[in-house]
């Protein structure tokens, strides 16, 4: 679409259509990244729970097994699983300011298409 072709009602119906496209893939995104947010949070708990249980048999053993390695990678896996699920938190944030930004204009732009329609 060339930019001025069409007349102000002909933008206000492309934009109108591209809101309608794009809300629901927002919103299927934003479902997406809570549903791995809450399984990142899944597995930090697990990463957590064998660490300690690591650290509990190495405690136990009578001879000396050095699992100490094993819980600094543990700790390791856990501090990166952190890192994504910050980044995601963030992803989900934006995610939801644009579904907010794109329900907003909706709601304007249909307010000046029945205005302009009864106008």
């Amino acid at each position: 679409m060339a930019a001025g072709s069409g007349g102000p009602a002909a933008r206000e119906l492309f934009a109108e259509g591209l809101l309608q496209f794009l809300r629901p893939a927002v919103r299927q995104l934003d479902g997406h990244v809570h549903a791995v947010r809450e399984s990142q949070v899944e597995l930090r708990e697990h990463i957590d729970s064998l660490a300690t249980e690591l650290c509990r048999i190495n405690e136990d053993q009578k001879v000396a097994l050095d699992l100490d390695p094993y819980v600094k990678k543990l700790l390791n896996a856990r501090r990166r699983v952190v890192l994504v699920n910050n980044i995601l938190q963030n992803a989900q944030e934006r995610l939801r300011r644009l579904n907010h930004s794109v329900a907003k204009e909706t709601v304007r732009r249909k307010a000046m298409l029945e205005a302009h329609g009864k106008g």
